[in-house]
């Protein structure tokens, strides 16, 4: 009887890693249907200057999501999320490698536009996330991701629509204030070499914050 009851007792744990496999598998399933419909996505293609080619990077057990802006020309014209100077740094601020950066289920790369909307009609920079985007899609890639555990939010887009309720304090007092939404949340300014002027007149957060922050991402990985 003993020995009958040992077995059973390992049928039953058996179906149940079977069962959360089968789960997990079929997550990643509907997962990976959803990119398909965005890459496929041309609903902003009148309006975009270099044509649709939506770029981001997504897995079910990703555990830490970067909401950024939108690509780059660079990254649209090599199809790799923050492949330019600008992820460069991101990923020095991280303290990730290439290896960790993009592999998929580790790290989630959602911008808020996903297609690269080309110059500022004034000014040097990109011209912000077509709106459309984060409206179609959004949601519905946050709810494939149920095991992110930080949200890194990089610029104000990112803000403004994962924390509404700070889209007035502006993207550097947000950054000065990062304990409001620790350990879940991070707010950071955009790591393009545009704003190394932000970064020398606010040397705190590179002394002080980016530690805390590499040690945070350590821990998820």
């Amino acid at each position: 009887l003993v020995w009958t009851g040992v077995v059973v007792s390992a049928m039953v744990a058996t179906r149940g890693l079977c069962g959360r496999d089968n789960a997990r598998m079929a997550s990643q399933r509907s997962l990976n249907q959803l990119l398909r419909e965005i890459r496929a996505c041309t609903v902003c293609a009148p309006f975009l200057p270099l044509g649709p080619r939506p770029v981001l990077q997504a897995g079910h057990g990703a555990r830490i999501l970067l909401a950024s802006q939108a690509p780059g020309i660079k990254v649209h014209q090599s199809g790799i999320p923050f492949d330019d100077a600008s992820g460069r740094r991101l990923r020095q601020w991280l303290g990730m490698s290439d290896a960790i950066f993009y592999d998929r289920e580790k790290v989630a790369i959602v911008p808020m536009g996903f297609c690269s909307p080309g110059r500022a009609a004034q000014g040097s920079g990109d011209a912000p996330p077509r709106p459309e985007c984060a409206p179609l899609w959004r949601k519905r890639v946050m709810a494939q991701l149920p095991n992110i555990e930080l949200t890194v939010l990089i610029g104000q887009y990112a803000l403004a629509w994962h924390l509404p309720e700070a889209r007035r304090m502006g993207v550097t007092r947000a950054v000065q204030e990062w304990q409001r939404w620790w350990p879940h949340t991070l707010v950071l300014p955009h790591p393009s070499p545009r704003n190394n002027g932000w970064l020398k007149h606010n040397p705190w957060f590179e002394a002080d914050l980016l530690p805390r922050v590499r040690e945070r991402v350590s821990l998820l990985l």
